[in-house]
Order: C-alpha cells, then sequence, then structure tokens
C-alpha cells in the first residue's frame, strides 16, 4: 500500500513523494516472537545449522505472510510458522536440486513417515487463500520487517556471513 507525503512546501508549489505504508502490524511481530520461542521452532532454527531454509529473509517473509493470512493473534500455532516457512521457501529458493531445501522441513517435523505430507499441503493451500494468494514479498518488506525490531536475534541468520 502506498501514501502520498509532502516532501517539501514553498508558497503555492508542493512536491509529494509516495511512501510505502507497512501492512505489517506490532502484533503480527508479537505473534512471530511467540512462535520463535515455541520448543520445537527453536529446535527446527537450531537444526538448520546452514540456514538452507531459514536465514533472516525467509524469516521475514514469515511475518509478512502471518500479517496477510488474517488469522487472530491467539490463533496462531507452531503449524502455521512452518507452513509460512515452506511458502517462503517456495517462493523464493530455486527447485533445481533433486531434493530442493524445502524438504528439509517435512524431514524434520515428520522423519521419513510420509503420510502427513498430504495433510500439510492442505493446510498450505488453506493458508494461501486466507493470504488472498499474495506470496510476493519484497526485499524493502524483508528489510522494514527486520527493521522494526533490528536486535532479534533471528536477523542475524545470514547466509552471506557463513563461510
Amino acid at each position: 500500500m502506498k501514501s502520498w507525503a509532502v516532501e517539501w512546501l514553498l508558497g503555492l508549489k508542493m512536491t509529494l513523494k509516495k511512501q510505502r505504508v507497512s501492512t505489517v502490524l506490532p502484533e503480527h511481530h508479537k505473534v512471530f516472537n511467540r512462535l520463535l520461542e515455541d520448543p520445537v521452532v527453536k529446535r527446527f532454527l537450531a537444526w538448520d545449522k546452514q540456514l538452507s531454509v531459514s536465514d533472516k529473509y525467509l524469516l521475514a517473509m514469515v511475518v509478512a505472510y502471518l500479517s496477510r493470512a488474517g488469522l487472530f493473534s491467539w490463533q496462531y500455532r507452531r503449524i502455521h510458522f512452518f507452513i509460512a516457512l515452506y511458502l517462503a521457501n517456495d517462493m523464493e529458493e530455486d527447485e533445481e536440486d533433486d531434493e530442493p531445501p524445502k524438504q528439509a522441513i517435512f524431514s524434520f517435523l515428520y522423519g521419513k513417515d510420509n503420510a502427513q505430507r498430504p495433510f500439510f499441503h492442505k493446510l498450505r493451500l488453506q493458508f494461501m487463500r486466507c493470504m488472498g494468494w499474495k506470496a510476493r514479498v519484497t526485499l524493502e518488506e524483508c528489510e522494514e520487517i527486520q527493521a522494526y525490531d533490528p536486535e532479534l536475534w533471528v536477523w542475524g541468520r545470514d547466509r552471506a556471513l557463513l563461510c
């Protein structure tokens, strides 16, 4: 969403500049922080040492998706975190590998038991429908989400720093 702001005003001349208005509310950041405290989510993030499926940009996309889904704060559960993270990987990561990185989410959650995958995909489609099928998140939006609480530990999950 864009709004207009007066950049300068001189006499009768005025310049307007487009400003982006965030659709991510503070309550969405709180939901994300609460989900980060979930023991399974914490274990998953510790497990993904190479940040192949959970770097800072993919996690910022999770916040954007939680915002777009439009659920009440108390409705979000750990499964929503993993669905949003799977969607973020779907949107951003190349799938040229035989085993795309997003499959690591399934491996972590279900091990070798594939019986839960159809249910996960059904939930994923429901979540996307709640989001109005709007899965594109710009780099600007990711950086804006990270700037809300720049000291949050997950924003240090930068693949560029791994060597």
